[in-house]
């Protein structure tokens, strides 16, 4: 219904079509059947949650599925989704005004406009930032045509990355001693690592996961700057279905560049006028040889190496999207850059909330929790800022969702089931902690993280069958310094201490 002015109304506004704003306006749209929910998103598709399943008290599972709008409204009648970019939040006239010149006033406001890749350079055609479905097709494109690569950074989607390219010299420059660092250490890292030197790939489980596709986003030819506008997170298994190919006929060429950063990149005119050398794919322990090869671009590194490639990928994270509200709008914002929310997902204006990747969270967070920008905590936090921005409409209180207490996230890696739990690499224990590892080659690794003889963390690579039982000594914090090693120890059946 059209206000005063012309605006248009909600009770409750989300903006992001992303899974934190589709599960914030779900549950919204759950609670207050007879309200309208807008929802308004740059994106012609919505990301869905879809066979969502409780893994134990804290570990979830889902996919994610790329939807047009029409099907979530259709679900949830009440829904309405505006399809456009916001211009401008005007928050102490409670009004939101959209791309296309029309504005909305709301009571409640969850802003969950995600996060965007965190590029090492800005409009170098050479750069590809990867995050989402357009950049994952973009690069498909060019890899197709290419020789040689180098990718900068060292988190989950770096690390799937380099493991899927076949075909192609890969230069891999990271920042820290060992690949894999945000998910996990070096322990881990080894025992990977065989799998990604393996010269053949074992044929891939069967992965039950979406294939990432825009319909039609290709033909159009999208506009010059476009892709850093749209855009949703990449799951777990985003490459499936991409035919991550090169031009080599051989399978995995991958050389690891560590504690290096990039300095600066240089396109091959600048490259001659250096008269620098630069170096071929290294072979074996040999000093590396100058490169013959003259390439399009050439990445120079903290470490002084130069090397030629056709395109450099940027996998360095990413920043919250939080341009559009800043202006006219006096936010807390965090050092990560994002809005500062507290234990109810309120930013520090009245009626705005925020979740998913946009947001840091700045309550006094549990000793076994943290924020990681994650499909579970965006699922989470859109689902719970739902809750609080009805509990604050209806005058009711709310307690702090369980979800909360302790980090938890099952992925997979180099087809390995990967489950991390708390302070999983002894984040913010300072050297106050010990490790305890059980490791058996192409098996399974595990990792606990021990402080005062409680867990506090623990890395679980494999079909380890304990993420239940070590959720449990997490949450309940029990003394366990009587079992010494013995609590790794595969002949004693850990469970059944426990249950």
């Amino acid at each position: 219904m059209a206000g005063p002015g012309g605006a248009e109304r909600g009770r409750f506004a989300v903006v992001g079509g992303g899974i934190a704003g589709v599960t914030c306006a779900e549950k919204l749209a759950a609670e207050f059947p007879s309200e309208d929910i807008l929802l308004v998103t740059a994106s012609p598709v919505i990301k869905a949650v879809t066979n969502f399943k409780q893994v134990s008290k804290t570990l979830e599972e889902f996919d994610v599925e790329e939807q047009p709008s029409s099907l979530l409204e259709k679900r949830y009648p009440n829904i309405r989704v505006i399809q456009s970019g916001v211009k401008q939040l005007k928050s102490d006239e409670h009004k939101i005004y959209t791309e296309d010149g029309k504005e909305y006033t709301y009571e409640k406001l969850c802003l969950c406009a995600g996060a965007k890749p965190k590029l090492i350079v800005e409009g170098n055609p050479y750069v590809l930032g990867i995050r989402d479905t357009d950049s994952a097709q973009a690069f498909q494109k060019n890899l197709a045509q290419a020789e040689r690569i180098v990718v900068v950074g060292n988190g989950g989607i770096a690390l799937e990355l380099v493991y899927e390219i076949q075909g192609c010299e890969v230069i891999w420059a990271i920042k820290d001693k060992a690949i894999g660092n945000t998910f996990f250490d070096a322990g881990a890292a080894e025992f990977l690592l065989p799998k990604l030197t393996a010269e053949s790939q074992e044929t891939p489980i069967e992965c039950k996961r979406t294939k990432y596709t825009v319909e039609g986003s290709e033909e159009k030819g999208r506009p010059p700057g476009a892709s850093d506008k749209l855009g949703s997170a990449l799951g777990p298994d985003w490459h499936e279905g991409l035919h991550l190919k090169g031009t080599k006929e051989f399978s995995h060429k991958v050389h690891i560049e560590i504690l290096c950063e990039v300095k600066k990149i240089h396109l091959q005119q600048e490259f001659i006028q250096l008269q620098q050398t630069s170096l071929a794919f290294p072979k074996g322990e040999k000093n590396a040889e100058a490169d013959e090869v003259l390439w399009p671009v050439y990445v120079e590194l903290t470490n002084g190496k130069i090397y030629g490639c056709n395109f450099i990928v940027s996998a360095t994270g990413v920043v919250p999207n939080v341009e559009p509200f800043l202006d006219g709008n006096n936010f807390a914002v965090g050092e990560d850059g994002g809005l500062e929310v507290d234990k109810h997902m309120h930013t520090s204006l009245p009626d705005v909330f925020a979740a998913g990747d946009i947001c840091t969270a700045a309550w006094e967070p549990s000793p076994v929790w943290h924020q990681m920008r994650l499909w579970t905590q965006a699922r989470q936090m859109g689902w719970y800022a739902a809750k609080c921005m009805a509990a604050e409409a209806l005058g009711e209180s709310i307690d702090m969702d369980f979800s909360f207490e302790l980090f938890a996230h099952i992925t997979k890696f180099f087809n390995y089931k990967v489950v991390v739990l708390g302070k999983y690499n002894a984040q913010g224990l300072g050297s106050d902690h010990e490790l305890m590892l059980r490791c058996t080659k192409g098996h399974e690794y595990i990792k606990v993280v021990m402080q005062n003889g409680r867990m506090m963390g623990a890395v679980l690579i494999g079909e380890t069958d304990l993420e239940e039982t070590f959720e449990n000594l997490i949450l309940n914090q029990m003394d366990l310094s009587a079992y010494g090693e013995d609590l790794l120890n595969p002949d004693i059946d850990i469970e059944d201490y426990f249950d």
